[in-house]
């Protein structure tokens, strides 16, 4: 049967866009006239394609909104057609046509997933109509309602890794003060693989990390999680540095999905005197030290990122802080955007100049990233393609600001 729009001038329709394109699955000739004659009889603005077999209907699917299968059909045997449709097309309405002696397979179909069940013989044509109208419209509030609940799914994963990532800092009252801020890549709702912890641990060090696993999404957030609690835990254990890095390292081996995948982070310890500091650059930008003198560009060497290289080599630089200082740390994403219509991007020039102006209006702390960040996303033109976190740790923390 060639597809054909089986409605009458004037008829009300399925649909207020058009016909609604409905794929019959018969192998009966005979059956099939009936169903093309019953869509007339009830006025329906139908676009009816007949296929007789699912391997033919495997084709003739795609634009389909619903399905009327037959149970009787040459290659399939009772609901396997019906459990095919639901695991390969779960959008398309399913209504089951099935002969007298089979109305518990139709019920039974109706509970595996269909959306109703017709008798052969035992329907008009305007009962065909509601039938196919009413299973289009349950299917597609069905639809809405899956999408809700996996959107719902995927707020309460965004939550969950955001938890994960960006922890409260573990510090003492007369520890350096710490604002955080990390904003997810332009077009993006999931978190992805850019994290940060503080901690002080009771010998009186604060230690701080900013890392960024390379890509974007779920699996790259959950290696972020990962990577944080093993750096957590090693320094609450009060394990050295080295040893913390070379942990984090192996788990990161173990966890990434991808061989090539790495990770670049940056580790700094502050001694209990808050005037000298030791850094570990593994791959990462270097952060901004902030002093009554200016703004600078810390150095430290710098060895290849996690996952790449040896595992237990880990160069670290002495830095001198100061007495009034702020650490400004941050991931690549901050520095990768554009500069307005330029080519050139923003960079770590870019950065300082940024930082300078906000901390010469006497910004800190929260409000000082809040305006780097704005800066850097209007000099950008729009939200940054790459993630970003940003951190800072200012001492004394007892200066309000």
């Amino acid at each position: 049967m060639a597809t054909r729009d089986v409605a009458p001038n004037g008829a009300r329709g399925l649909e207020r866009s058009g016909p609604t394109r409905v794929l019959l699955i018969e192998d009966d000739d005979g059956d099939a006239l009936l169903v093309e004659e019953l869509l007339l009889d009830g006025g329906a603005p139908v676009e009816l394609d007949r296929v007789r077999t699912l391997a033919e209907a495997k084709e003739a699917l795609p634009g389909a909104a619903c399905v009327l299968l037959d149970l009787g059909l040459p290659d399939t045997h009772e609901l396997g057609g019906l459990r095919w449709l639901q695991e390969n097309v779960p959008a398309v309405a399913v209504v089951v046509l099935t002969g007298l002696a089979d109305q518990d397979l139709g019920e039974e179909a109706v509970r595996v997933g269909a959306q109703d069940y017709l008798v052969k013989g035992q329907v008009d044509g305007n009962a065909l109509v509601r039938v196919i109208r009413y299973a289009v419209e349950r299917e597609r509030s069905d639809e809405l309602q899956r999408q809700l609940r996996d959107a719902e799914i995927f707020a309460e994963e965004n939550r969950r890794l955001e938890r994960g990532l960006l922890p409260s800092p573990l510090v003492a009252d007369d520890a350096p003060r710490v604002s955080a801020r990390y904003t997810p890549g332009g077009r993006r709702l999931l978190l992805g693989g850019d994290f940060y912890d503080v901690i002080e641990t009771p010998d009186g060090w604060v230690h701080a990390v900013v890392g960024d696993v390379c890509g974007h999404g779920a699996d790259e957030a959950a290696l972020g999680v990962s990577m944080r609690v093993a750096w957590r835990t090693m320094v609450l254990s009060d394990r050295p540095a080295t040893e913390v890095l070379t942990v984090v390292d192996q788990v990161f081996r173990h966890e990434r999905f991808k061989p090539h995948l790495f990770t670049t982070l940056c580790m700094i310890s502050i001694d209990p005197s808050r005037t000298k500091a030791r850094m570990h650059l593994v791959g990462h930008p270097p952060p901004l030290l902030l002093t009554p003198e200016g703004v600078r560009e810390l150095s430290a060497p710098v060895r290849s990122p996690v996952g790449v290289g040896e595992r237990d080599t880990w160069p670290s630089g002495e830095i001198t802080l100061g007495e009034r200082w702020t650490l400004f740390m941050y991931t690549d994403g901050l520095i990768d955007g554009r500069v307005g219509t330029e080519r050139r991007r923003l960079d770590v020039d870019g950065l300082v100049r940024l930082v300078e102006s906000a901390a010469g209006a006497g910004l800190r702390d929260g409000r000082l990233l809040d305006e780097v960040v704005s800066r850097v996303r209007e000099l950008n033109g729009e939200d940054l393609d790459d993630d970003m976190c940003v951190v800072s740790l200012r001492w004394p923390a007892r200066e309000s600001g």
